[in-house]
């Protein structure tokens, strides 16, 4: 036990994880092969890129250290997750493993944890061994590690930002690769999930493989002649051989794997589940997941809600100003929106806030939804103070980033238009074109507003919770 990580983590998951029983695979036993070997000096670069809830974490950040105290309690680690919580709570698990009966009846004479250094977020052992744990970002005051863990580095959430996800990548280049406390003996280990093909995985695989990094790149189906192929120094191949064979049959089965695929939408699951994300150049919304409704007389809607973008001026260089309707409705049992009308140009504010004023007594909308920019808080103000009802934006995600997170309600067949209306076609060329497009100001009326109604229980996800499991619909006040 003392010398396999395999054999290390089955006797303290009871510890570990006390009341839940040890399901073993062969992707757990591969990950710790790959985890000793790097402990053991023949591996130095070692990226894994595995699925969410697949025994990552424990394997690296909870197991991976207290096991290596055993027989060499003077490596130093240090570990980075996006989030400082993320970190301390593997921190914990693993402080909480050593300071445990058990590891103390097996290993108790091989260290003692110092009194002085003993906290969530850094202990250390009287052999002069430390584990520290950080966030991307975070200040790590001149310590480094012999063994340097980074442990899903990205937020899903986030990871379509370009800007959130470029910080994430200067910290990586600036920072991190000079924290090796011996750069000749030291090694770096990644793991995590793939959440862009611009994420931390992506950038090395692009610009410093050479012969440097081992590869492990495990998806949760078997995909024969994958693109991402894995590189392992150990000789590892992945032991499936048919065509969407599953990685954890006994806990992920096909059902629970297929709602989770068309929970995240297609772009979504091939990174984080597949590990090979999709190019992000276009295609985020495609235009065959639009609906056409073929009937002359429009369906009769629930709920009308205006979405808006505004510009700042009504300059040839400036953006547009942009505004789509949406009305709610019901088909087969099932919450939709189909879009009633498009409109977006170049005008100057007294103009913009005319049509605002006009649009809003033609439709009679339930509420208008304004991005809280620009133009938007002059709009935002002089249409409370005329009595419409308005609802203030403030997205806390860019605008791929926003289209990539409403992708899934597309895809799922919840939004509509009416196949009749040229316009229509053409907001949709506009949407299936994004980010290429130059008028994105159209896109973001529709993800905001998509974005919106999802969140106030008006539009719904075929595996969100049965309609008739709640009683009333959210509905969004006023002020949102």
């Amino acid at each position: 036990m003392r010398r396999s990580l395999r054999q290390f983590t089955k006797a303290a998951w009871p510890t570990i994880e006390p009341g839940v029983e040890f399901q073993n695979n062969w992707h757990v036993d591969a990950i710790s092969d790959h985890l000793q070997a790097v402990v053991d000096g023949d591996i130095k670069r070692l990226i894994i890129n595995v699925p969410p809830r697949h025994m990552k974490s424990i394997s690296v950040a909870v197991a991976l250290p207290a096991w290596t105290w055993t027989h060499q309690p003077h490596k130093k680690f240090l570990y980075a997750s996006y989030a400082s919580s993320l970190s301390i709570r593997d921190s914990t698990k693993c402080r909480r493993l050593i300071d445990s009966p058990w590891y103390k009846d097996h290993f108790g004479d091989k260290f003692q944890l110092t009194s002085d250094q003993n906290q969530k977020q850094r202990f250390e052992n009287d052999k002069t061994g430390y584990r520290i744990a950080t966030s991307v970002g975070g200040a790590l005051t001149g310590d480094g590690g012999d063994i340097i863990c980074i442990d899903d580095p990205h937020n899903v959430v986030e990871s379509d930002s370009s800007k959130v996800r470029e910080g994430v990548l200067e910290w990586w280049d600036q920072a991190m690769q000079t924290r090796l406390n011996d750069p000749r003996t030291g090694a770096f280990i990644i793991i995590m999930q793939r959440v862009h093909e611009q994420d931390l995985t992506g950038h090395i695989l692009a610009n410093q493989l050479g012969d440097e990094w081992d590869h492990l790149m495990i998806p949760a189906r078997y995909e024969i002649g994958a693109p991402n192929p894995m590189r392992s120094s150990l000789g590892f191949t992945d032991p499936r051989t048919k065509e969407g064979e599953l990685l954890w049959p006994a806990r992920i089965d096909e059902k629970t794997l297929s709602t989770l695929e068309r929970s995240l939408g297609s772009y979504a699951a091939a990174g984080q589940l597949q590990q090979r994300p999709s190019p992000k150049g276009g295609g985020i919304l495609k235009a065959s997941w639009w609906v056409p409704w073929e009937s002359q007389d429009m369906p009769e809607v629930e709920y009308v809600l205006q979405s808006w973008d505004t510009a700042f001026e009504a300059k040839e260089s400036s953006s547009f100003s942009a505004r789509t309707t949406w009305g709610v409705f019901r088909h087969k049992g099932a919450m939709c929106a189909i879009v009633l009308e498009c409109w977006y140009d170049k005008v100057s504010y007294p103009e913009l806030r005319k049509i605002a004023q006009e649009s809003y007594e033609e439709w009679e909308p339930d509420a208008v939804l304004i991005e809280k920019k620009a133009s938007g808080q002059s709009l935002l103000q002089d249409l409370r103070m005329a009595g419409v009802p308005v609802l203030a934006y403030s997205p806390d995600r860019d605008k791929e980033a926003r289209a990539h997170a409403s992708s899934a309600l597309l895809e799922d067949g919840r939004i509509w238009y009416p196949s009749d209306k040229k316009w229509a076609k053409d907001l949709i060329d506009i949407v299936a074109a994004f980010p290429a497009h130059p008028n994105d100001d159209v896109v973001d009326t529709c993800t905001q507003a998509w974005l919106r109604l999802r969140k106030g229980w008006f539009l719904g996800h075929s595996e969100d919770p049965e309609e008739d499991e709640i009683n009333e619909p959210q509905r969004m006040t006023l002020y949102g």
